[in-house]
């Protein structure tokens, strides 16, 4: 009989034990979910970025150059319902935004559009790596959405100050000096007069 009493105190102790365990199990996933779902609500709520542009040059290379438009498209398509659907489309912008890197158009196919296009691309590289860590860093990838935007508006300013330059005329003689100043278009002055040795030793002449 003693037996049998301590076998059913002991299978109340496993069961009272397993349902612990369980309702901890779910107060943790509770917690999770509460969790990812604080966080989709924060990239969903700053994933906004200036797919228009912002110029008229900027909206004439939408036109012509196909990566540009190409890229203003991804970034205007915004993902929906979960987590999984923003880490694709990060990395869809990433694609888009290494592609800024061919054809670009002759006239700004100059170093400091190459170095913001350059800047660009590691700003959504971040953001590609920060949202596909098991752990999302949320306050990260907001913050590199701005700084995103921010890259978007000083590349098609930069775009535009080309434009508007190369349409002030140059005053009469201007590119002959600028050519000048090019030192890779110098031609090497072969007529010098070499310049003869003076004996350091030679004693001025005294005068009485």
């Amino acid at each position: 009989m003693k037996y049998k009493i301590s076998l059913f105190l002991l299978l109340i102790f496993v069961l009272n034990s397993c349902q612990d365990e369980n309702e901890k199990r779910r107060a943790e996933n509770e917690k999770e979910a509460k969790k990812k779902e604080k966080i989709f609500n924060n990239i969903n709520k700053a994933w906004v970025f200036i797919d228009e542009p912002i110029n008229e040059v900027s909206e004439k290379n939408a036109g012509e150059w196909k990566e540009w438009r190409d890229f203003l498209e991804e970034i205007g398509e915004k993902p929906r319902k979960t987590i999984g659907a923003f880490q694709k489309k990060a990395t869809a912008i990433s694609k888009k935004a290494f592609a800024l890197n061919n054809n670009i158009p002759s006239q700004f196919n100059q170093p400091q559009i190459k170095s913001r296009i350059s800047i660009l691309i590691t700003k959504v590289k971040m953001m590609d790596l920060f949202i596909h860590l098991n752990q999302i860093p949320d306050e990260k990838v907001t913050f590199l959405i701005g700084d995103i935007n921010k890259e978007l508006v000083s590349l098609e300013r930069q775009m535009d100050n080309i434009v508007v330059k190369s349409k002030i005329p140059k005053e009469q003689g201007e590119e002959d000096f600028l050519r000048m100043l090019d030192t890779t278009r110098a031609i090497p002055n072969t007529n010098t007069v070499p310049v003869p040795p003076q004996n350091i030793d030679q004693k001025p002449v005294k005068v009485e």
